[in-house]
């Protein structure tokens, strides 16, 4: 394969030669210029990432191809097994920690699936999962030394795995589909869980259209088969209003162990006043906040610390170092923040003071505040604060409802959706898609406007 780092990338514009709406990405791979048509410009978009990316990491491009050497390798794929670990090679490097773990688990899910149908002596649905998840998948394991059974699983699996193009037959993706539906145990999976695992599915197959590996993405064809709908949008009832935020915030106090509940103030106090989400608020450093004597101050987030399991980040801890959701790498996030959170930030800023790093929030030892934690102190200020009703209610049942709330206090106050959105780091349809039924009074406008317009067309008694 003769190969060149000397790449150029051009930015996405509209095929011109075309009648239907479609969209070039252009490059350049040493004296070579290459160019592929997408059908929508997400599609061109999420290739041309992928070129960046690949770029960025310093891999060399295929001259012929013209296609980094990771890309290349997912076009070599002849079976859907080898399909997978090529794709997930490549997406690896730049993924999240949560993203991995979730790639890994869709992806052990389905690929069990997608075998011979005459295919015999098929191992323990058990031992097939154990073996994509714990050996084969994440790059990085596949180094460790496998135990007999494995090896001989993943034998069967290379041998038996359909090859990608016997994906362009329903039938066959059906397969995949109806094992999303199913836990470990036979019973059914959370809706939730299903939309996961299918949206990664998709993309996988959407990566062999985008390869020309397949005509189209096969599961655009599956008319009979429908996801179980998801929740999209918050339930009110999670809501707290503001007596009952700070309720729990004092009763936090008493929920730790030593000083512990005291610490975690604040840091429940970032998601009620700031509409932080919990990875943000741990992030948290003293060089992101102006905390003035009075008046409002202002956050600045530019880190996030999610939680994932140790064997999908890059650091082995068990905290990703992430920039935030929704942003490019660098780029922060300004929150203005009442005078009341100024207050707290700062009494806890006195009381104990910030790690080397400047980090806010951390366990005694310096690390960062584990979901565990912050959640078992959660629940016994919950106790503490809550009537019994409201205890077994599912109001702020997590921690990130304190989020919820602080977006549905901003609506419901009338601040504008671009400004609330632009606060809480989302986009605007996605607010309002999400929020939409805990904005209050918008019933009664609907139904004194009706109620005027019967009026306005009564006849004469």
């Amino acid at each position: 394969m003769n190969t060149s780092y000397d790449v150029k990338l051009w930015d996405i514009r509209p095929n011109r030669t075309s009648k239907a709406p479609s969209y070039i990405v252009r490059w350049k791979v040493g004296p070579k210029e290459k160019s592929k048509a997408f059908r929508t410009k997400a599609l061109a978009e999420s290739f041309l990432s992928d070129l960046r990316q690949a770029s960025k990491r310093g891999e060399t491009f295929d001259l012929e191809t013209g296609l980094p050497v990771s890309l290349a390798k997912v076009k070599q794929a002849v079976t859907w097994f080898a399909f997978v670990l090529a794709y997930i090679d490549m997406k690896w490097p730049h993924a999240a920690a949560k993203t991995r773990d979730s790639l890994t688990d869709a992806l052990a899910t389905v690929t069990p699936a997608l075998v011979d149908e005459d295919a015999s002596g098929k191992p323990d649905l058990m031992v097939l999962r154990e073996a994509l998840r714990q050996y084969v998948l994440p790059p990085a394991s596949r180094q460790l030394e496998r135990p007999a059974g494995i090896m001989a699983t993943v034998a069967w699996l290379e041998r038996h795995s359909l090859a990608v193009a016997d994906l362009a037959k329903v039938r066959n993706v059906r397969l995949g589909l109806d094992a999303l539906t199913l836990r470990l145990d036979g019973g059914a999976a959370a809706p939730t869980t299903i939309a996961r695992k299918r949206s990664v599915f998709y993309n996988v197959l959407q990566y062999a259209v985008d390869l020309e590996e397949l005509p189209s993405n096969p599961i655009d064809k599956v008319k009979a088969w429908k996801p179980p709908k998801v929740r999209e949008v918050v339930d009110r009832r999670v809501v707290v209003n503001p007596a009952q935020a700070r309720e729990l915030l004092t009763a936090v106090t008493y929920a730790g162990r030593l000083d512990r509940g005291r610490h975690l103030r604040a840091f429940f106090a970032c998601l009620y006043f700031a509409g932080l989400r919990p990875a943000e608020a741990l992030g948290l450093r003293v060089q992101d906040c102006h905390l003035p004597e009075s008046g409002w101050g202002r956050l600045v987030l530019a880190k996030s610390k999610p939680q994932a399991n140790k064997r999908w980040t890059d650091s082995g801890e068990a905290h990703d170092d992430r920039g935030l959701k929704h942003r490019a790498q660098d780029e922060g996030r300004p929150v203005p923040i009442p005078a009341e959170l100024v207050m707290i930030l700062r009494e806890h800023i006195d009381e104990f003071g910030v790690h080397d790093d400047g980090r806010l929030f951390r366990t005694s030892r310096g690390g960062v505040i584990s979901i565990g934690t912050y959640c078992e102190a959660w629940q016994k200020a919950r106790t503490l604060a809550l009537t019994p009703e409201q205890a077994v209610s599912p109001l702020a049942a997590r921690p990130y409802d304190l989020r919820h709330a602080a977006v549905s206090l901003w609506l419901n106050a009338g601040v504008a959706a671009p400004e609330v959105a632009e606060r809480a780091g989302h986009g605007v349809d996605v607010l309002l898609r999400v929020y939409a039924k805990c904005i209050d009074g918008g019933a009664e406008v609907a139904n004194s406007r009706i109620e005027e317009a019967l009026d306005s067309c009564r006849g004469p008694a």
